[in-house]
């Protein structure tokens, strides 16, 4: 697979994921919710300082630092080891899912690098787009839009259970970013398909004979 391939599925994955997150961010209240397939399906606008899928390492803003600065060196890296991927041969599968995690990381990092200084707050008003350093936010510390929310289970316990009677049961709950789903599919692909993905590092030497062990 060619280099350039996985940079134009970058560019892709990039677009669809900040075209959603403007849309979103110009169109929804924070909070607002829409349904788009009955009820199990929606989008929802909220907005996160921390990982994906809202996790975080810290609430100050030294956390966010870090973690911004972190993605963004992640994102170096992950070039320049994709680069390498390519002029080694490795497998097209192997390089698809790398291409894919590097353009979750780079859609969050523009969040985080950017969106604090274009747009204003988002509250019970639509936010909007703003002259440049003139947003909420510093260089570095924006926050990251999220949508996509899929409750397909949304159930409460009978209250007569012992123990766990009238306690809910959620799933899916975290709300999401196409950067998100891109992140989590190329991990989840490599997971499953490491061994035929990832070069061979077995030793083909022949074992130790009983007496080699025992010396």
């Amino acid at each position: 697979m060619k280099y350039r391939y996985a940079l134009i599925l970058i560019l892709l994955v990039l677009v669809i994921d900040q075209a959603t997150k403007i849309y979103i961010k110009t169109h929804f209240y924070y909070g607002e919710e829409v349904n788009y397939i009955g009820t199990w399906a929606r989008l929802h606008f909220l907005e996160n300082e921390g990982m994906a899928f809202g996790l975080k390492i810290s609430n100050t803003p030294i956390g966010k630092l870090v973690l911004t600065l972190f993605r963004l060196a992640a994102v170096v890296f992950g070039f320049v080891l994709i680069r390498r991927f390519v002029r080694r041969g490795y497998s097209k599968g192997l390089i698809v899912c790398s291409a894919l995690i590097l353009a979750g990381a780079l859609g969050n990092l523009i969040d985080s690098m950017f969106y604090g200084l274009i747009f204003t707050e988002s509250s019970f008003h639509v936010a909007r787009m703003v002259p440049f350093g003139q947003g909420y936010g510093k260089f570095l510390y924006g926050r990251v839009v999220d949508m996509f929310y899929f409750p397909m289970v949304d159930a409460s316990i009978p209250a007569g259970w012992p123990l766990v009677g009238g306690k809910r049961i959620a799933f899916f709950e975290p709300v999401f970013n196409v950067a998100d789903a891109a992140i989590s599919i190329g991990v989840i692909v490599l997971l499953l398909f490491q061994k035929r993905f990832m070069p061979s590092t077995f030793n083909t030497a022949p074992p130790p004979s009983p007496v080699d062990v025992v010396e």
